[in-house]
């Protein structure tokens, strides 16, 4: 019999909140967390915003000393797991640490230890190179560290798929619980790339929005006058459970995860495949391993990022997997990043723990500043305020550089 998993936890940090609550309320009252980035001196930059996140405290959940030995995106994990561990309740023991694992990615890491290291390097030489200056960026040891915190002792993994990386992790979490190799996950993302080299390789890209002069207003998904993504940081961690685990723990369950689909454009290395055919292949495997119809979901959360070609493709594709669904406006539609900005690596579980809520609160989120919706994008987007409307099956989608595409199909809980 497969086993089924269920999400009992969620920890979320972004550049609207540093909890799940602040988050949601943030999302719901349209509030943006873009503004002139104050984290270095963006003098030069062609691009001056992004969304951080705000007024911080790392030493809330690590030791100082430990601390520096971190990249920012592991402090963000630590954070953020610590809230989903909370909710959640599990207690790592000894009889049960075997069958608890982590499985956190980040598609770029420790890109400020990277930075201020080559500093060192360039100014003083090779001896003035940190010894722990590795173990500080790679991007496994948000995992290692949460790993080690618990005392989790099952599988230990970590996921670099770009701006999939965190819809992989959980999808592939999800997989190993269903498969018996765990019976509970940590598992999600984090990322920092508010950098001068990760803001300024971005803008590099032309990938990004260049309205410095109207941050709040920058990041609009499916409009005709998007101009490219902002940048976020943080993490999104949920805590995954076999049910029967969770139920004999008297577990509160949130919601459970019944799909996850994966595909590749095979197309171009940043560009989406025409028509979006590799997102509406991930959808379409994902509604596959949840055995729903496309009927069936009441609410997509975007990957959507308000980049001219990437929204109108994953419009193309939910227009053609969901159909008439869709274009009759029954299907709600929205991306969140529009207030959050891309957190890259970190935005699948950012928006995995938004879709729960969704299905828990029975309310969907908007997309903001969508004033002139795209001709080419004619489904519906739930512009600038949030809709009460029940949802029961939701889909998460999150896509990345490379072509690599995930999505999550989650369930609203009940007995």
């Amino acid at each position: 019999m497969q086993r089924r998993v269920v999400v009992t936890g969620l920890g979320l940090i972004c550049g609207v909140g540093n909890t799940a609550a602040e988050i949601w309320q943030s999302l719901l009252a349209g509030k943006s967390g873009m503004a002139p980035i104050v984290g270095f001196d963006t003098e030069g930059h062609s691009v001056r915003f992004a969304a951080e996140v705000k007024n911080f405290d790392e030493l809330q959940f690590v030791d100082k000393k430990e601390s520096r030995k971190m990249g920012r995106f592991i402090h963000f994990a630590l954070a953020a797991t610590a809230e989903a561990m909370a909710q959640a309740g599990v207690q790592v023991t000894p009889e049960n640490a075997e069958n608890i694992g982590v499985h956190i990615g980040s598609g770029i890491g420790g890109f400020d230890v990277i930075e201020r290291e080559h500093s060192a390097l360039l100014a003083g030489g090779p001896r003035k190179i940190s010894p722990f200056f590795i173990p500080a960026a790679i991007v496994n040891l948000a995992a290692g560290h949460v790993s080690i915190k618990y005392g989790a002792k099952g599988p230990n993994q970590a996921a670099a798929t770009a701006c999939t990386t965190s819809a992989h992790s959980i999808g592939d979490a999800y997989r190993i619980i269903e498969r018996g190799d765990a019976d509970v996950m940590i598992a999600g993302g984090a990322e920092a790339a508010i950098t001068p080299m990760g803001v300024g390789g971005f803008a590099a890209m032309r990938a990004l929005s260049t309205r410095n002069e109207d941050p709040t207003h920058a990041c609009r998904p499916f409009d005709k006058d998007r101009d490219g993504f902002v940048v976020g940081e943080g993490a999104g961690i949920l805590i995954l459970e076999e049910l029967e685990f969770a139920k004999a723990r008297g577990a509160k369950i949130l919601a459970e995860v019944i799909g996850y689909g994966m595909s590749s454009d095979a197309y171009h290395m940043t560009g989406m495949a025409p028509d979006g055919e590799g997102c509406y292949r991930s959808m379409r495997n994902a509604l596959k391993s949840a055995h729903l119809q496309p009927e069936q979901i009441d609410y997509v959360n975007a990957h959507a990022t308000s980049t001219p070609l990437g929204d109108a493709m994953e419009s193309k594709a939910m227009e053609t997997l969901f159909g008439e669904h869709a274009l009759s406006h029954k299907l709600l539609i929205s991306s969140t990043k529009s207030m959050t900005g891309h957190l890259l690596g970190g935005a699948g579980g950012l928006e995995a723990g938004i879709t729960i809520m969704a299905m828990q609160n029975g309310i969907v989120p908007p997309t903001v500043n969508l004033d002139n919706v795209d001709p080419a994008c004619r489904l519906n987007y739930v512009p600038k305020t949030p809709v009460k409307q029940q949802v029961t099956y939701a889909l998460s989608n999150s896509f990345g550089f490379g072509g690599t595409n995930g999505s999550l199909v989650f369930k609203n809980w009940t007995e």
